[in-house]
């Protein structure tokens, strides 16, 4: 009998061991303390564009532990599309939850693919679908986290590789990517405490091409505060106090700024949304005829004296919500401060992230640059 019972004592610790084994409990980005398992092997994404991150952290195919995410990685980036799908063929069959982002999920689609964990993005406006979906979530025991890749850069970037390093047990490798973005953007902001001129005044203009409207900004988070990392005076920030707002011509008119630079994402057809050609398989040439094309139909920001005088930029939107980011903050620094930033070769900072931490190969343009009088 005594053995019989010190065997079952042995069985039921073992257990309680294994079970701790396969637990444990993380902080997300949104300050929650959240038990998930150990080692997450069906992971359901709130944004497919959370690749671009994924595939600074897993070797080999980037989203082998993903069983579901939704359409906007190939609705708004189909370049980068093609050239994971085509390095990694199964992440095209990952079943796609509508075209769009968070937004447009719903537990009652995500449930059936059983995953055992689902990570998704901190989003500039919160909504009670938000929090209806991680409560469905919740309650059917699947562990929800946030990440913050795209509303406060600064301060959630790092934490949020460190978080997805923990959850997929690839702190290594969170450790080294993490070295490299902060000893680059260091250098930026060591070299701007010496600076003690006049900060240059810049237009950001998000989705040049894309809207009717003049003009889509961002101001309180996003690349509006990489842009004032990099020394930008945004001449949105005394009248839009949020994280995205819009500029009237008016204003743009009046404020007559230094430095010009607008965002867009479209492939080397000018597919999708904007016919402004930047990312993986843009030539140089696209890139540039297509802003200076938009640029000439634009009677209000071709005048401005930023274009006329050959500090007008263009540059990949979706920087805005990657950890690439950090050379977006470069190219920024060098379009407001190019004598001071004239040793800073982003291009080569964009190669080194690729061929250091991508499994594919870097191709393309992701910014042009209008140098000459017009």
């Amino acid at each position: 009998m005594r053995a019989l019972f010190l065997t079952k004592a042995l069985l039921v610790m073992l257990l309680l061991a294994n079970t701790t084994a396969w637990g444990k409990t993380v902080t997300d980005l949104l300050g929650r303390q959240v038990a998930i398992p150990d080692n997450p092997s069906r992971l359901f994404l709130g944004e497919s564009r959370l690749l671009y991150t994924l595939a600074l952290l897993e070797p080999g195919n980037p989203a082998q532990r993903v069983v579901g995410w939704p359409g906007d990685l190939p609705r708004y980036d189909a370049q980068s599309w093609e050239k994971y799908t085509a390095a990694f063929p199964a992440i095209a069959q990952i079943p796609r939850l509508g075209d769009g982002g968070p937004r447009t999920l719903n537990a009652e689609a995500i449930l059936p693919l059983k995953p055992d964990l689902v990570i998704l993005p901190r989003l500039a406006k919160t909504s009670t679908e938000d929090e209806a979906l991680q409560q469905t979530l919740e309650r059917a025991g699947i562990p929800v986290i946030y990440v913050d890749l795209r509303v406060e850069l600064l301060k959630n970037t790092l934490p949020s590789i460190r978080l997805l390093g923990e959850v997929l047990n690839r702190t290594e490798r969170a450790a080294t990517f993490s070295a490299f973005y902060q000893q680059h953007m260091d250098a930026i902001s060591q070299r701007l405490a010496h600076y003690h001129g006049q900060k240059p005044t810049v237009m950001l203009h998000l989705h040049l091409g894309r809207r009717d409207t003049c003009c889509t900004t961002a101001v309180g988070g996003n690349l509006g505060e990489l842009l004032a990392f990099a020394g930008g005076d945004n001449i949105a920030a005394d009248s839009i106090q949020r994280v995205y707002g819009e500029l009237n011509p008016e204003k743009v008119l009046a404020a007559n700024p230094n430095v010009y630079i607008a965002t867009g994402m479209a492939g080397p057809e000018g597919k999708r949304f904007s016919t402004l050609m930047l990312g993986p398989d843009v030539s140089e040439q696209q890139a540039q005829n297509s802003f200076t094309t938009l640029l000439q139909h634009e009677p209000i920001l071709s005048h401005l004296r930023a274009v006329q005088q050959g500090r007008a930029w263009s540059m990949w939107h979706n920087f805005y919500l990657s950890p690439y980011h950090v050379v977006m903050v470069e190219m920024f620094a060098k379009a407001l401060y190019p004598d001071l930033f004239a040793d800073l070769q982003p291009q080569d900072t964009l190669k080194q992230l690729y061929q250091q931490f991508l499994p594919i190969e870097f191709s393309g343009t992701f910014w042009s640059h209008i140098a000459h009088e017009r």
